[in-house]
């Protein structure tokens, strides 16, 4: 796909990284909402602001141009995002904190996966069932924040079991991933 500004795999200053900060920063002012306003309507647009810039730098970043820089901040927003927002509600007691801490652990141990093999010139890029994940946990938030819903305590947790188990099966996912490289590099190595 041809781009239109040409920013090339290196570029840091792109409007795509930019938004992807930009989303980083907002997401003290989500969980203060949070804190301060619990199931409102500001709280929803806040949150589906921030949610929603997540599609607009991913389309910005294709029309513009990928870079490395892109593929480690945007999944680290998200992980900022969701995870700031489920330990938000589970301290609160909207959510158990089971799935919360393995959803949080999952997203810490993807990121600094994704740090590590960075800092060797690979890039990690997001599969399409991560995508779907990231949705599943956007929504299980929702459960707790649109006012509607917010008293539905049984939809809220089978909400955030959903999406628990789809973030351990892709967690799994890429974990057999670094494994099929590891040894597609060490076959090299060895021929």
């Amino acid at each position: 796909m041809a781009t239109v500004s040409g920013f090339g795999p290196s570029a840091l200053a792109t409007p795509a990284n930019a938004l992807t900060v930009t989303r980083l920063l907002a997401t003290p002012l989500f969980v203060a909402l949070i804190v301060t306003q619990g199931a409102t309507w500001v709280t929803v647009t806040v949150g589906v602001l921030v949610a929603g810039s997540d599609g607009v730098d991913g389309w910005l970043a294709r029309r513009q141009g990928t870079t490395r820089s892109g593929a480690f901040l945007d999944p680290l927003a998200d992980k900022a995002v969701i995870v700031s927002a489920l330990v938000t509600l589970a301290y609160q007691h909207r959510l158990p904190w089971a799935p919360v801490v393995l959803i949080a652990f999952r997203e810490l141990l993807m990121s600094g996966y994704r740090s590590w093999v960075g800092h060797r010139g690979i890039s990690v890029p997001a599969r399409s069932s991560a995508k779907v994940k990231t949705l599943v946990q956007d929504l299980a938030i929702a459960t707790c924040l649109v006012p509607p819903l917010a008293p539905h305590r049984t939809l809220q947790l089978v909400a955030v079991w959903i999406a628990c188990g789809l973030t351990l099966v892709t967690g799994l996912q890429y974990a057999w991933d670094a494994r099929r490289a590891q040894q597609v590099v060490g076959s090299h190595r060895s021929g």
